[in-house]
């Protein structure tokens, strides 16, 4: 294969989908059928995710963020209801909280893995606590033990925000398949693509009704119910959105399933070879991998110590920039947000733990489509911003 780095311009992301020709006929032999949208599509891709994470149902929406908005839907969070989760992650997870009315509540995380602990949810459980998001930060899935035990114990619903694992597995339990509901992201930097697009997985039926119901308006009936009752006629149970994901989209995504497993073997392999050259890095280290987990790699993140290094962190970040090396930071914490900060009254101090690593993490390119020169690229700049 012809290395990227053969053209001087290249810029090389931290993250990149594949297409390939399957992918292209598959869409356009739905572009070409009767069915654009709501049509037989969408409940294939469904079905194959939901036994992807070895469980019974699957909802598609339109992406990540509306998966996770219809997860809160279907699980009736409120006004003033609270809900716990990481601030190591993307706003999303937190917005989707707040357009129900809730209040999201954060809690620290482990200083070597970023996941959120167990330990400090159960610090934050209040008599309004309704529910627990699990952010399966970088690709690794967080404790489910610990944290499925403190959600029984207290009467919790526990979601997964598995935006970051599919493909992955903690202790053999594929991920989608720990947690009352499952949120997955579909968007071009993840592990399959639909372009955009998210999926809701469950092994409760009543939630998925939920989560169907509201992508579609509120509306207690398809097109296709309508059509065997031989009737027009439907009702809107409640408030729902236009959350649907097209049959182009779903063909995609089946399409880019089927290659998921060779993909999530080619993202290990690329991280084994990062893990080995930061071996010899001194003030670079890699997140910590529990052996508990099969990690799904949707990033690779590194923690400087930059008391050891001649740069700080903005410099390396601008020096690997400038070498065509498409570094990144994953995440600001939530809590640090001005809308955060104004509405709910967030400030430093809050999450001591993700606020300190937050300061020398970066994230380095990592994508099936890499190539040994791409890889031997970033270790050679890495090695040149840290100790030139």
């Amino acid at each position: 294969m012809k290395s990227n780095t053969e053209d001087k311009k290249y810029f090389l992301p931290y993250g990149r989908h594949r297409i390939d020709e399957e992918d292209l006929k598959a869409v356009r032999d739905v572009l070409l059928s009767d069915w654009l949208t709501t049509g037989p599509k969408v409940e294939e891709f469904e079905q194959d995710v939901a036994k992807t994470a070895n469980v019974k149902f699957g909802g598609a929406v339109n992406s990540g963020t509306a998966a996770l908005h219809a997860a809160m839907n279907a699980i009736n969070i409120k006004p003033g209801d609270e809900v716990i989760l990481t601030p190591m992650t993307f706003a999303a997870t937190a917005n989707a909280v707040v357009y129900q009315g809730g209040i999201p509540v954060f809690a620290d995380v482990d200083p070597e893995t970023l996941l959120i602990d167990p330990r400090k949810v159960e610090e934050k459980i209040s008599s309004k606590t309704r529910a627990v998001i699990a952010v399966d930060y970088a690709g690794q899935m967080c404790d489910y033990d610990a944290l499925n035990e403190i959600t029984k114990k207290y009467g919790l619903y526990l979601i997964a925000d598995a935006c970051h694992s599919i493909g992955g597995s903690y202790k053999g339990f594929p991920s989608g398949s720990c947690a009352d509901l499952t949120v997955f992201s579909f968007h071009p930097v993840k592990h399959i693509t639909t372009g955009e697009g998210g999926m809701v997985v469950t092994d409760k039926k009543e939630l998925i009704h939920r989560v169907k119901l509201f992508r579609n308006h509120g509306i207690n009936t398809d097109l296709h119910q309508r059509k065997k009752m031989d009737s027009w006629y439907y009702e809107i149970k409640e408030l729902g959105f236009n959350y649907r994901m097209t049959d182009f989209q779903c063909a995609l995504g089946i399409s880019q399933l089927k290659k998921l497993n060779s993909w999530i073997h080619k993202r290990n392999l690329i991280a084994k070879e990062y893990d080995r050259f930061f071996e010899g890095i001194k003030g670079v280290s890699p997140l910590k991998t529990e052996s508990s987990v099969s990690h799904a790699y949707h990033i690779y993140v590194v923690k400087l110590n930059t008391e050891l290094l001649k740069r700080n962190r903005q410099e390396v970040f601008s020096f690997l920039r400038n070498k065509g090396i498409g570094v990144n930071v994953h995440y600001i914490p939530v809590h640090y947000h001005p809308f955060y900060k104004n509405k709910f009254n967030t400030a430093k101090g809050l999450c001591p733990i993700t606020e300190e690593v937050y300061e020398r993490i970066l994230t380095i390119p990592l994508f099936p489509g890499m190539v040994q020169e791409d890889v031997k690229k970033v270790c050679s700049a890495v090695k040149d911003a840290v100790q030139s």
